[in-house]
């Protein structure tokens, strides 16, 4: 296990073009931190530079308090797990697994023991005389798991490893990986353009934009406390309601509505704002109660609980909205219902910064 520590970590290419800038975080000695922001973020940029497939323009990358900038990657002690699986198609399981092994001398009888070690961890002992060929995506991406294993490193680094499964192996693998990183305590840094995949994975996620570090943290206070409304719109899933308002006395208003907004924000409100509230946060009211109005386009039922989709029914408020209802609630496509929320549900940003002003 290793301390990984990245400081002002900056990358920029011959053409101008800045991929990772002033990228500061330390990742703790066992934790799983995960990269997460949409294609050309930086994530997998930053990644690299941590395994030393990619050079560094200025900054410093430390493993274990030893600087590690001009290190080849053979010389970190990282596995790296790549997206498409990178496996030698004319060796079968077991001698991709071992083939790292054997390359730093290891003698062929603890090659063997090892991989079945790691086979067993994997279950994936049937497998090991077949070639890629002869496996599903999700076989290949578990030899991919084993070959960086069998190496006992200090640092995994993956990349978007779980891309080129369908759903539900996806979601099988994710806790597969999870849990197996948990048993071996080894330092993780994995890359992902997917949020769901971020928040049940990571003891920590990092949320990047144009290859700005926007907010690191656990997924439940990214969830409940996103900094700015880059965040709050890529965290969640379905994602947040975010409508524009006005501050008008300390309250923010959308049309008629009044949002119930808590003191602490009503404070530093000004002019323009933004509402934030996740799908969860809505409960339906009747007309007369005042609530903001939505009209109904689609009706998801899902049995237990169902989403509704529609649109702020506010003149010149031309936002969508999203609401949890429960599935026996009889929300109809062409309705106008009328929701309202809590105060403490109520995320409040700046629409011109995006900065967050709620508490």
């Amino acid at each position: 296990m290793a301390e990984i520590t990245l400081e002002s970590l900056t990358k920029v290419y011959p053409d101008g073009t800045e991929a990772v800038s002033d990228l500061g975080l330390e990742v703790a000695s066992g934790e799983f931190v995960v990269f997460v922001g949409p294609s050309g973020c930086g994530k997998t940029t930053a990644l690299r530079m941590v395994a030393g497939l990619e050079s560094i323009t200025s900054g410093e990358v430390r493993i274990d308090g030893r600087v590690v900038n001009d290190l080849p990657p053979k010389d970190r002690d990282i596995a790296m797990v790549f997206q498409n699986y990178a496996l030698y198609p004319h060796m079968n399981a077991a001698k991709n697994m071992g083939f790292a092994l054997k390359l730093s001398g290891v003698s062929k009888a603890d090659r063997n023991k090892r991989v079945r070690e790691v086979a067993k961890m994997l279950d994936l002992e049937e497998y090991l005389d077949r070639k890629p060929k002869a496996l599903s995506g999700g076989q290949r991406q578990r030899v991919a798991m084993g070959r960086a294993i069998v190496r006992n490193p200090q640092v995994f680094c993956m990349d978007e490893p779980l891309s080129n499964l369908d759903a539900k192996m996806r979601v099988q693998t994710r806790t597969d990986i999870a849990k197996l990183q948990a048993d071996l305590g080894v330092t993780t840094v994995y890359v992902t353009h997917d949020q769901v995949e971020a928040m049940t994975m990571g003891d920590r996620v990092a949320v990047m934009k144009l290859g700005e570090l926007m907010q690191v943290d656990t997924p439940l206070n990214l969830y409940d406390k996103p900094v700015n409304l880059f965040v709050a719109g890529f965290i969640g899933s379905p994602q947040m309601n975010l409508i524009e308002a006005h501050a008008k006395d300390g309250q923010a208003q959308i049309g008629e509505y009044l949002v119930p907004v808590d003191p602490t924000a009503s404070k530093k409100m000004q002019g323009n704002i933004t509402v934030g509230v996740r799908p969860e946060a809505w409960r339906l009211v009747s007309e007369t109660e005042g609530g903001l109005p939505v009209d109904v386009t689609v009706v998801e039922e899902l049995g237990a609980d169902g989403f509704v989709y529609g649109t702020c029914g506010v003149e010149g408020t031309p936002s969508n909205v999203i609401v949890r209802v429960s599935g026996r609630d009889h929300v109809h496509k062409g309705q106008t219902i009328y929701v309202t929320t809590d105060p403490k549900s109520v995320h409040v940003f700046d629409t011109d910064t995006g900065e967050r002003l709620s508490d």
